[in-house]
């Protein structure tokens, strides 16, 4: 007689037997261990997403947004850019899509003597790091060019001529809408505008190209997302983050009716390429990337949501850690100057970029900062590989929060 194994012959029993013998001799329950086989044998979904993001398309772009110049708000070349962000999303599956409308104006100049004389603005000061966080090394003084003599490529020189007028703005968005739970969404964003002079390909066309990449993916048909997302272009971020403060006056009271699902967090991405470390004595940084460069990932400790943000922060982090592929992320406790702060105290919200804002941006550690050499040529690809990395960690972070599959 042939003796069977001890699973086999328990197997052989009736199935509320077999399982309460199996329980008994302490072995695995064989459904579970089977359902729990085919669970791991089964695609990942978000690194399948991951994997969708491509390094050429995000320096692509880039360079589309780069062909309005510096993109500044109240021109027509800011105008052409939110059409051509709404067409990029049309074509990319994006169909919620709306607009953002206000009026900007901007508030009295000071007088010519507090303005450095004949009008010009002086060299911001930087003893002082805003929104808290404490500078670290040496500093370089910071500023916003506002020479278009200092701009030596004619062609960028006569794209960025026309002059900023007071009055009507918009900002585009689009909205993945979820399929269980379609009134909570999460807001993420990244702001068209900027200056100086330049075509704002970091500041911050890096992070509205991120965004752009993020909502395409979601768009695409196979995917489903259990919660809803949406993607925001801020505009007039660089005059006092006016897009962002005009959406939640107007959509804050509005959330959980039929316009306006519930905030359930905001994403922010305001410069993602440039990590080169602290400047020299001599004020000048180094030219190439540095290999410990990171993505920041920043929450406001002194804000009435600090930890909902800071829990909100960690899910990102350990997102980064499975998902990116090059470059770690850090957590730190300063979010200041971008378009997160408004949402600060009604909800979680962090923002991600290439240096702490606070205590390394604001010191002088990215030199083309509102400078005439925020230019896509002025970065490599292991620039844009950093703001490819910053686009993994929010893709997989995201997709676990709100439940995405691949049909």
């Amino acid at each position: 007689m042939r003796v069977l194994p001890l699973t086999g012959a328990v197997l052989a029993l009736p199935l509320a037997r077999s399982l309460l013998l199996l329980a008994i001799l302490g072995v695995p329950n064989v459904a579970a261990a089977q359902a729990d086989s085919a669970r791991a044998a089964a695609p990942d979904p978000v690194a399948q997403l991951v994997a969708r993001l491509d390094l050429e398309r995000y320096k692509a772009a880039i360079k589309g947004l780069t062909q309005f110049g510096d993109r500044r708000q109240g021109t027509d070349r800011n105008r052409a850019a939110v059409t051509w962000i709404e067409a990029q999303l049309r074509s990319n599956g994006c169909t919620d899509i709306g607009r953002i409308k206000y009026d900007y104006q901007p508030p009295s100049p000071p007088s010519p003597e507090g303005r450095g004389g004949q009008g010009v603005r002086p060299v911001r000061d930087t003893t002082r790091a805003s929104g808290g966080g404490r500078y670290r090394g040496i500093r370089a003084r910071t500023g916003v060019n506002t020479d278009s003599l200092k701009q030596p490529d004619a062609r960028v020189r006569a794209l960025n001529m026309q002059p900023t007028t007071p009055g009507a703005r918009e900002e585009v968005y689009c909205t993945k809408v979820g399929s269980v739970h379609p009134n909570e969404m999460y807001i993420v964003g990244g702001h068209m505008d900027g200056h100086g002079w330049g075509e704002a390909a970091n500041d911050d066309g890096s992070g509205t190209a991120l965004v752009m990449e993020l909502a395409r993916i979601f768009s695409s048909p196979d995917v489903r997302t259990d919660r809803s997302i949406r993607f925001v272009l801020w505009n007039n971020e660089e005059t006092g983050l006016n897009g962002a403060r005009a959406y939640v006056e107007q959509r804050q009271a509005l959330q959980g009716s039929a316009e306006e699902p519930k905030w359930l967090g905001m994403i922010q991405h305001d410069m993602m390429l440039f990590d080169h470390g602290m400047p020299r004595a001599d004020g000048t940084v180094a030219p190439e990337q540095r290999p410990e460069a990171d993505v920041n990932i920043e929450f406001q400790v002194s804000s009435k949501f600090a930890a909902q943000s800071q829990e909100l922060a960690w899910v990102f982090q350990v997102a980064n850690e499975k998902y990116a592929t090059d470059y770690p992320a850090s957590v730190g406790s300063h979010m200041t100057n971008t378009d997160s702060a408004p949402f600060q105290d009604l909800v979680a919200a962090i923002s991600l970029r290439e240096n702490e804002r606070g205590t390394h941006i604001g010191a002088g550690w990215d030199p083309n900062w509102h400078q005439p050499t925020d230019l896509h040529s002025t970065y490599s690809d292991k620039d844009f590989r950093l703001g490819l990395n910053a686009a993994q960690t929010t893709l997989a972070a995201l997709a676990g929060l709100v439940g995405a599959t691949i049909k």
